[in-house]
């Protein structure tokens, strides 16, 4: 082997080394809390705490889901709720608006593009005052509607269905156009299912968005029968006020990783295939 190859050689292995490092540090904090999740809260609170339970317990599960209707499985059927009929909405939404802002002519569009843009650089926390008060002159404040209505549509996503729509090939929506289809036909039934990899991209994020959203949940919320996940949560961790149950709150902090990784597992072919822009898969 020469010298270059030798260099070459170690350095991957440098690299490689680095990332395992990186990946163990990341992948602990993930391993402890499955751990403690069958652990009693003493032990917790203890400093003893291992990836191995020492006194393991399937108590903490048992608890979060016997506190009958206003407690963690209605708070998972509430989140489940908002979170896919939310990603749902966007992903409408979004891609007919990406749409149209790089395929259709009509006067204010590069208008309504910077605008958007613009709209971008406002922190959504500038917005949930307003959306409050609007919320509660429609009646909807402590409403599952409430969590869903102001996060209708996502701006960024808006903008990367744009750019994706820009590159998608005219000569396509052409020959589907001459084979009799409209406009709404061409979009619906060949421009939609050639962006499977853009839309399964989008659902993911907005999907984690919807289902990790904590201040909406905080300000619109207020019965605990329609209490979201992590609104739950830390109800579970601080339920009299005083104590912090870390226990329950890791039961309950596990199983709701659970359907983020399924929609992963479920997306993941998309999230990685690249799109040839040709007209074929």
């Amino acid at each position: 082997m020469t010298a270059k190859g030798g260099k070459a050689v170690a350095l991957k292995v440098l690299l490689y080394l680095v990332l395992i490092i990186y990946a163990l540090t990341t992948l602990y904090p993930f391993l402890w809390a499955i751990a403690a999740s069958f652990e009693p809260l003493k032990v917790i609170v203890s400093g003893t705490m291992s990836l191995i339970p020492h006194q393991f317990t399937l108590d903490n599960y048992s608890y979060i889901f016997s506190q009958g209707a206003n407690s963690f499985p209605q708070w998972f059927i509430n989140s489940v709720i908002i979170s896919v009929i939310g990603t749902a909405i966007n992903i409408f939404f979004n891609s007919m608006a990406g749409y149209s802002l790089a395929r259709l002519n009509y006067p204010g569009r590069n208008r309504i593009y910077w605008g958007f843009l613009a709209l971008m650089m406002v922190p959504g926390q500038v917005l949930l005052v307003p959306n409050y008060v609007l919320l509660t002159n429609m009646g909807m404040i402590d409403t599952l509607t409430a969590m869903i209505i102001p996060a209708a549509i996502n701006i960024s996503f808006i903008f990367m269905m744009r750019q994706f729509f820009l590159s998608f090939p005219k000569d396509v929506e052409e020959a589907a156009t001459i084979d009799g289809l409209s406009n709404t036909g061409v979009f619906f039934r060949i421009v939609m299912p050639m962006a499977r990899p853009s839309i399964a991209t989008q659902a993911v994020f907005i999907f984690m968005g919807f289902w990790n959203n904590f201040s909406s949940a905080i300000w619109y919320l207020k019965s605990p029968g329609n209490y979201t996940l992590t609104q739950g949560l830390q109800t579970l961790i601080s339920s009299n006020g005083h104590a912090n149950f870390w226990n329950y709150g890791m039961a309950g902090s596990i199983i709701t990783i659970i359907p983020i990784i399924i929609l992963y597992i479920i997306f993941n072919k998309y999230l990685l295939q690249g799109v040839r822009m040709d007209g074929e898969k």
